[in-house]
């Protein structure tokens, strides 16, 4: 299961850490239905893609980073190497997730 980033400061050494491995974060939230329906492809995903970093945010748990990141709608998954966002997307896509990660990985 993805780990929750709770700090910005999580947030940030999540990205360093993963050195030049495909990073995939979900920005999500509670309340959020679609969210809530995409969770569990994400975490599938996660053991589907071995190669890559999965992280959850939640929105309202962590705003120093949502903020950072530009959030203002969920889902929100954004893709990092090496510490900088590579590419990103809006809404609950399985296809576009999925097509997402295999362009950036």
């Amino acid at each position: 299961m993805p780990k929750f980033l709770e700090t910005k400061a999580d947030f940030d050494a999540g990205l360093q850490e993963a050195g030049d491995k495909l990073v995939v974060v979900d920005f999500t939230a509670s309340w959020c239905g679609p969210c809530q329906v995409i969770a569990p492809k994400f975490e599938e995903m996660e053991k589907e893609f071995p190669d890559c970093i999965f992280y959850k945010v939640d929105v309202d748990k962590n705003e120093e980073t949502s903020e950072a990141e530009g959030i203002n709608a969920m889902p929100t998954f954004k893709f990092y190497r090496n510490g900088k966002k590579v590419d990103d997307m809006t809404g609950a896509s399985e296809a576009k997730l999925r097509e997402k990660i295999e362009q950036n990985k």
